[in-house]
């Protein structure tokens, strides 16, 4: 199921630091975690972490005085639904003209067109072995 809301800067920062906890983190768990030096007030992360739930991408269970926060997705599929958005509004649906770009990108070293490449060979041996 995609999740047809746009997540802002701020609230994959905060869900990155509830996928890295694991469990059923606070809201003080993740605010310790995500912004050890106080650059975001308690009350801040709680109104994200209430906006993400409203999103549907977080449950909260109360404990007691305490919410408890859960991903309802992966953070695996939730890269997967940012891609596909990306690739559907900038390259207008194409991985091509996606992978095309990145691989003329005037950015990426030598060392990275060598992993490129190695990642490119080892989905071709992949394919490969599934199709014998």
């Amino acid at each position: 199921m995609a999740t047809n809301k746009k997540i802002t800067p701020v609230e994959w920062e905060i869900m990155e630091a509830i996928w890295i906890l694991g469990e059923s983190p606070s809201v003080r768990d993740v605010l310790e975690h995500a912004y050890p030096n106080g650059e975001k007030a308690y009350t801040t992360v709680q109104t994200i972490m209430n906006n993400l739930e409203g999103k549907g991408l977080l449950t909260r269970q109360k404990i007691g005085l305490v919410n408890f926060y859960t991903p309802t997705k992966s953070r695996d599929e939730m890269v997967q639904e940012e891609t596909t958005r990306l690739v559907s509004k900038v390259f207008k649906g194409s991985y091509h003209a996606l992978a095309n770009y990145l691989v003329n990108s005037e950015s990426l070293t030598p060392d990275e067109i060598q992993t490129v490449k190695n990642l490119i060979q080892e989905k071709e041996e992949k394919l490969r072995g599934q199709s014998a």
